[in-house]
């Protein structure tokens, strides 16, 4: 090792130090960081080089004593953890590393040598602490890497899309602080003069009416006042009471925006109370929520509910993938982004199936229709095909039978029609493989679970993410219930399920860096998200959690198993970053439109790119898991 700076603690020049710091500020944390702070790591750092093949850090020399930021030429992690998950750990020019060690203050679990002609900056790990404090930014990177570069990576969305779409309010704000407009309120026995004047005053479109505690007793809107006022020709000496909406819906302050506007679409309501502590202390408006461009989760929702025929779902369909374009552009995350899809989806095909039940003559109180798949896990993302099946009544005869099955043709049919391409593999309900009685698919489950070889797992595996959506819902409850009790006492069961989900393996090769195909493309599904799916279906079967979403089953599994937080979430942050890059390939702004998971990476910008591979490597950590869980 040759050192181009003899100690950490000499001065670089003006010029010098003015030249790293332009350097650095390329890069995360630095670019968010002051520039004083960028001057405190350039002037205590020690700019060393590194031949190929030498070691730069390995387990035998101790506790680590700096961090490196690169330069030039890369480093490669070999052995140790490294080697056991699958491949080796890659860092470029721009990296800083090994940041885990330092924190912790232990030696690293790998081997890292240099892989080219590798220039340095070594910044001493008791000046990388007095940095932390004086600079949060880099406190930030410390304590979550991948987090910090998801940060990074969606306040450069939003600035890119900043002119597609008006500002809005994030969907994580919490309520307490949208709700900030003092609470106008009466009690119930106010006289509707009395709050309707109060309205007109304040210029508001609805009061809360409270009880002596403060608890909300109902709310009065402008659309009360017109069906339940004007219409009904009730005097306005009446009292409040007589025509308030009650119960009414209400939130608390610790609730975000997402809650506030799924509430207000599925009950197609414009005013949310918000408690705290039970007591009223503010309302949100759906005009709080959304300035978006002629669209609002209310009014895509509101749209699909009154549509008539299928080319007003058709159009419906359409808003949906317009309203996500413009919640993309403003940093909504991945999280957040499925579920709202979902949710519309949800509600466009319990549309289409009013429709056609009634075309067909068709009741669905005694069957229940299943989302599978991604929509069972209600992850959907804007380019998704259909996965779907029917529960029938048990005891179904053959007439009835055929009936059910010509209705879910149907309605298989109009979704297509509607922008959700039929299944390829055929799982959905209008075929009679995927249309059973009750007892039926408790024998196809029985098999999979107690017989089932591994390609049937393999076929199967959507299955296993059902959620009843219209109908006798308790039918899908049932069977859910019966299939996590089979499933966690069927050992065999666990690791068919674990191999099949082994199969697949992140695209990194065995330097650590992201292995494409041919013309430079990855598949942000199969080589990426679905990876974290696989492992967080298997361990939320193997815990008996009843739960569908990923994010949520690893977050349960990660606290059953007693895992560090840290881990827990750099698994999810990897599997939303997966979710939110398909999204906007899909949306068009990377990738070819016909393979609409197909991302080409050297399309990404360097953040992205960072975070993809950082994305990768946690999905290869996971496997390593379940490796060492069910590889025995």
């Amino acid at each position: 090792m040759t050192d181009l700076h003899p100690t950490a603690t000499l001065t670089p020049s003006a010029g010098l130090l003015s030249v790293l710091r332009k350097e650095l500020a390329g890069h995360p944390p630095f670019a968010q960081m002051a520039p004083a702070d960028i001057d405190f790591f350039v002037a205590r750092s020690e700019q060393r080089y590194y031949a190929p093949g030498e070691a730069v850090q390995a387990p035998a020399l101790g506790p680590v004593q700096s961090v490196f930021f690169i330069r030039q030429g890369s480093v490669t992690g070999r052995k140790g953890v490294a080697e056991l998950s699958g491949g080796a750990i890659h860092y470029e020019p721009g990296d800083l590393f090994p940041l885990a060690a330092a924190v912790a203050q232990r030696p690293v679990t790998a081997t890292y040598e240099s892989a080219a002609d590798t220039f340095v900056l070594a910044l001493p790990v008791a000046s990388m602490q007095e940095l932390a404090e004086r600079s949060a930014p880099f406190a930030d990177f410390l304590n979550s890497r991948i987090g910090r570069y998801l940060e990074v990576s969606r306040r450069a969305m939003r600035d890119l899309h900043a002119s597609e779409v008006l500002s809005g309010q994030s969907l994580e704000t919490v309520l307490g602080e949208l709700a900030r407009q003092p609470l106008v309120s009466c009690a119930s026995g106010a006289t509707l003069r009395e709050a309707l004047s109060e309205m007109d005053r304040r210029r508001i479109g609805s009061i809360v009416v409270t009880g002596p505690d403060g608890a909300a007793e109902g709310i009065l809107t402008r659309h009360d006042v017109l069906a339940k006022v004007a219409l009904a020709e009730v005097p306005l000496d009446q009292p409040v009471s007589a025509v308030m909406t009650s119960p009414v819906h209400t939130l608390t302050v610790e609730h975000n925006a997402e809650d506030a506007a799924l509430l207000m679409s599925r009950h197609g309501i414009r005013h949310v109370p918000v408690t705290r502590a039970g007591q009223v202390v503010g309302v949100v408006s759906e005009r709080d929520l959304f300035a978006l461009q002629r669209l609002s989760l209310k009014h895509v929702g509101t749209s699909i509910r009154l549509a008539a025929d299928v080319p007003a779902l058709q159009d419906a369909a359409a808003d949906v993938r317009r309203l996500a374009r413009s919640l993309l552009g403003q940093g909504v995350q991945a999280r957040q982004l499925t579920g709202l899809i979902s949710h519309l989806n949800d509600l466009l095909t319990r549309r289409i199936l009013e429709i056609k039940a009634a075309a067909h003559g068709v009741s669905l109180d005694q069957a229940c229709w299943l989302a599978l798949g991604s929509e069972g896990r209600s992850e959907q993302t804007v380019a998704t095909d259909q996965d779907n099946a029917l529960i029938l009544p048990d005891g179904a005869g053959p007439d009835l039978r055929r009936q059910l099955v010509r209705f879910a043709l149907d309605v298989n049919a109009t979704l297509d029609t509607c922008g959700y391409p039929l299944c390829r593999g055929g799982i959905m309900a209008g075929s009679p493989a995927c249309s059973l009685t009750l007892a039926e698919w408790r024998e196809r489950f029985s098999h999979w679970i107690e017989h089932g070889s591994p390609q049937d797992l393999l076929d199967a595996s959507i299955f296993f993410d059902l959620r009843g959506l219209a109908g006798n819902l308790s039918l899908a409850q049932r069977l859910r219930t019966e299939v996590l009790g089979r499933a966690q006492a069927n050992p065999r069961f666990l690791k068919q399920l674990a191999l099949n989900a082994l199969s697949r393996e992140p695209p990194l090769n065995w330097l650590g860096g992201i292995e494409t195909n041919e013309v430079g493309s990855i598949d942000l599904k199969l080589q990426g998200a679905a990876l974290f799916v696989d492992a967080a279906r298997l361990y939320s079967l193997a815990h008996g959690l009843d739960l569908t979403g990923t994010r949520e089953r690893l977050q349960a599994v990660g606290e059953r198993i007693g895992l560090p937080a840290a881990e827990t979430g750099a698994w999810i942050a990897g599997f939303e970053f997966l979710q939110t890059l398909r999204l906007r390939v899909q949306l068009g702004e990377a990738g070819p439109a016909a393979e609409p998971n197909r991302v080409r990476v050297q399309d990404l910008h360097d953040i992205d790119r960072r975070i993809l591979k950082e994305s990768l490597r946690m999905a290869r950590r996971l496997q390593q898991r379940m490796r060492l869980d069910y590889e025995r």
